[in-house]
């Protein structure tokens, strides 16, 4: 998954205030059919959030060829910071060292994790990027489970990476598999810091903070390798929807969604992000997956929601 996003695999269930003061009011046929609503709209929150992820990241495959992975990154980083800045006007008094330790790991991460996606994206097929990216947090959701039934989800996903590579990762370019690999790496401990940033900071801040910290990683590689590029009028305005339909727009659709659904049932959604890059593959840059590709990215995606179903069944297990 493309990143900076709001995902955890963490079993906590979020409160919901989906239903207002004239909940239970409605008799009849009309209750059922509100209740399917209130539970379709979040979840149509979610799928639009990944739709809006994955075709930004397809335009940034577009737009590479004019700056290159890593100026791609510093548009993409520093317009979303300057919007997320602006929006959220976060407070930069009154906190501690260890807050601003923790947004700078953060920072750094979100920058880390995104130059890596990028450079795989730059070199195999987006849906293929995304499935090996993904199993970064599939890992961290394994780990942090400590069940036995998870081993089953780790080697039905190994099982579609050992697919997806034909048997050799040379099929799909070793350099590029090892940067999506590596990327999802980063966003394990983006997950990890993400979830700190949110205790120590209200409302957005820390992530609006983080994305200033992780423009100033990016913005001075960008500019070493596309230099007066960036500044290109098209070229902005292509890093401008780079930004909003891939930070901007996905994470506060995201924000609307966990505050009208629990948390696990959010990550369960961000599982489906591979099948949602292959098809924006498919669409905007017209990268085919094969059957056994298109097996592989269903395997991924069946462990990821199986790990994550399984930490709700041990969240709500009486102990």
């Amino acid at each position: 998954m493309e990143e900076p996003r709001v995902a955890t695999p963490a079993p906590a269930v979020i409160p919901t205030d989906a239903t207002g003061p004239a909940a239970g009011k409605a008799t009849g046929a009309a209750e059922p059919a509100a209740g399917k609503g209130r539970a379709l709209g979040p979840v149509a929150l979610v799928v639009t959030a990944g739709l809006s992820v994955q075709f930004g990241a397809a335009i940034a495959v577009l737009l590479m060829p004019r700056t290159g992975p890593v100026g791609v990154v510093a548009l993409r980083l520093t317009l979303s910071a300057i919007v997320m800045l602006a929006v959220c006007r976060p407070t930069l008094r009154g906190h501690a060292r260890a807050d601003w330790g923790t947004v700078v790991v953060f920072g750094a991460a979100m920058a880390a994790m995104n130059g890596l996606f990028y450079q795989a994206a730059d070199r195999i097929p987006l849906g293929a990027a995304v499935t090996l990216e993904v199993l970064g947090p599939l890992v961290l959701s394994v780990i942090v489970s400590r069940r036995l039934v998870n081993v089953v989800w780790a080697a039905l996903a190994l099982g579609g990476v050992v697919l997806l590579s034909g048997g050799g990762f040379d099929r799909l370019d070793p350099v590029g598999a090892a940067f999506a690999l590596a990327a999802g790496a980063m966003w394990a401990l983006y997950i990890v810091f993400s979830a700190r940033t949110g205790r120590r900071f209200p409302q957005a801040d820390g992530l609006a903070l983080a994305m200033g910290v992780g423009a100033l990683f990016a913005l001075p590689l960008g500019l070493a390798e596309a230099g007066a590029k960036l500044l290109v009028p098209s070229t902005l305005g292509l890093g401008l929807a780079v930004a909003l339909m891939s930070s901007v727009l996905p994470y506060t659709l995201e924000l609307l969604a966990l505050r009208r659904m629990p948390a696990p049932t959010f990550a369960v959604l961000m599982s489906l992000e591979p099948a949602i890059a292959a098809t924006a593959g498919f669409f905007v840059l017209h990268q085919a997956l094969s059957v056994t590709d298109a097996v592989a990215v269903a395997l991924v995606i069946v462990a990821s929601m199986g790990a994550v179903r399984t930490q709700i069944g041990r969240a709500t297990t009486p102990a």
